[in-house]
């Protein structure tokens, strides 16, 4: 390990921390200037960086700067007096680690280059594996037979269904399929086709003639063209109006298409990869979605689990986050202690990995330390765990809690005595107000999941696992409860 060191034009300052930092068995080199630094960087570096603000010549800051310009990796700790906290407030924006005010207890002068250590040490692994950072992270079993399949499918240019919760990265999965994939040179076209109004969505898709409608002042090519040769993604396909299914079945039947006013049929040399979290079997029998468009598109189908499926994986895509928000706005990563990583990991993350994403840009930007504590999340977050109620309360616990971890009765779940009409529909009512008051998406479509895979695991627990006697006792067919059972990811059923 590289020594740490001490730049400080007081001596007896550099003396102190030299005699603390030799009792914890640490190298150190000391230097009187900065100047005498910057020289010394030609030929060597630390493993953390220790400077005063002001000295004669070159300033502390001056030396951040040079040492942030060649060595971005190096935490630097700047001591500052009271006088000098404007300059501290510079010393962060220009990349320091953190900051020791005169006078400083020496104990915890020494913690913080410990810390600022363990920073260093980890940013070497960091920078060692960055560069083979795969597209899609993910260590679960779950996600090894999404990895299993995209090879599978890298030869072919099949058609490709991906379901799954919002958030839970079937673009990803999609740009994946298209870059292994013999198409991986062309163009690869995404579309939501939810954020699209209904009215230009088929403009957006198939492309327009001049004059087609008002304001057409010009041939626009649509999305399709755009994508000759490469695939066309076509995200949330669920909400797609019913006349446009009409028109992009003809698409995938015979491979031609008309522009919006146009009287030339065009050939589409396209891969079409379609995603939705919606359940389109459900929408098909409710006449919402074309049963024929649904075979089309269904050749292949890959489900993403949701993060909750596969929690085991939050810490490696945590730490991925973190690098990568702080490599965007240009600052260290954040580090989440042992503590706060296993906090995150019992979430249940209803918005999956996109709300990951969006909680690691939080802790990038307004966590106070480079190590991230508990008490340093968002505080919503942290009051949510803390205050959340058991599964086995019947009043106040939300509704998902006691579908999905029920208590008492038999295998662990409510004796009928407890668990009464009211009492459940009153958790319902309850947790659907508390997700529509936190304006989460696609409620209705996460409790019917978690009410289905209650019902179905209660079932299962009563007839020993068998499937058959389970769908009997539910009334639904047994190709239904094989088919839930796989989506939803429920264990311990056999095949009877």
């Amino acid at each position: 390990m590289k020594p740490i060191w001490i730049v400080d034009d007081d001596e007896s300052i550099r003396w102190v921390l030299e005699k603390a930092l030799a009792r914890e068995n640490l190298a150190t080199q000391s230097f009187s200037s900065a100047r005498d630094a910057i020289q010394a960087l030609q030929s060597g570096t630390p493993q953390v960086l220790v400077s005063d603000i002001r000295m004669p010549g070159a300033s502390g800051l001056e030396l951040l700067q040079t040492v942030k310009a060649k060595h971005p990796g190096i935490p630097v700790i700047i001591i500052t007096a009271f006088s000098d906290l404007d300059s501290a407030v510079s010393a962060f924006q220009g990349g320091a680690f953190e900051y020791l005010a005169k006078p400083f207890d020496v104990d915890k002068a020494v913690e913080l280059i410990r810390r600022a250590l363990d920073e260093s040490l980890r940013e070497i692994d960091v920078e060692q594996s960055a560069a083979q950072t795969p597209e899609i992270l993910g260590q679960a079993p779950a996600m090894q037979d999404v990895f299993r399949a995209i090879g599978r499918l890298s030869q072919s240019n099949v058609t490709v269904l991906i379901t799954g919760e919002s958030g839970s990265g079937k673009e990803l999965v999609a740009r994946a399929l298209h870059k292994h994939s013999p198409r991986a040179s062309q163009p690869f076209v995404a579309l939501n086709t939810a954020a699209i109004p209904k009215d230009l969505l088929e403009s957006e898709l198939f492309g327009h003639e001049r004059g087609a409608f008002t304001g057409a002042q010009a041939m626009r090519r649509g999305r399709f063209e755009q994508a000759e040769g490469g695939t066309l993604f076509l995200d949330e396909i669920g909400d797609m109006p019913l006349d446009l299914q009409t028109r992009l079945l003809r698409v995938l039947s015979d491979g031609h298409f008309y522009r919006v006013g146009g009287h030339q049929s065009l050939k589409a040399n396209v891969r079409v990869i379609a995603a939705t979290h919606q359940n389109l079997e459900q929408r098909v029998r409710e006449g919402l979605f074309r049963e024929d468009l649904y075979h089309r598109l269904n050749v292949i189908r890959l489900r993403l689990p949701s993060l909750r499926e596969r929690s085991e994986d939050i810490p490696i895509l945590a730490r991925h986050f973190l690098s990568q928000s702080a490599r965007q706005l240009g600052v260290e990563a954040k580090r989440l202690s042992p503590q706060a990583m296993q906090f995150l990991s019992q979430l249940e993350f209803a918005g999956n990995v996109r709300q990951l994403e969006n909680l690691c840009n939080w802790i990038t930007v307004m966590a106070p330390g480079q190590t991230v504590e508990i008490k340093d999340l968002p505080q919503d977050l942290v009051e949510e765990r803390v205050h959340a109620p058991q599964p086995t309360q019947t009043v106040s616990a939300p509704a998902s809690a006691a579908m999905s971890q029920p208590a008492g009765g038999e295998g662990g779940y409510p004796a009928p005595a407890e668990a009464s009409h009211a009492s459940w529909i009153s958790l319902l009512e309850a947790e659907a107000a508390h997700m529509l008051a936190q304006e989460q998406p696609e409620v209705m479509d996460i409790l019917g999941r978690q009410f289905e895979a209650a019902l179905i695991k209660i079932a299962l627990k009563h007839t020993h696992g068998r499937k058959n006697d389970a769908a009997v006792r539910l009334g639904i067919g047994r190709n239904t409860i094989t088919r839930k059972i796989q989506e939803l990811g429920i264990g311990g059923a056999e095949d009877d």
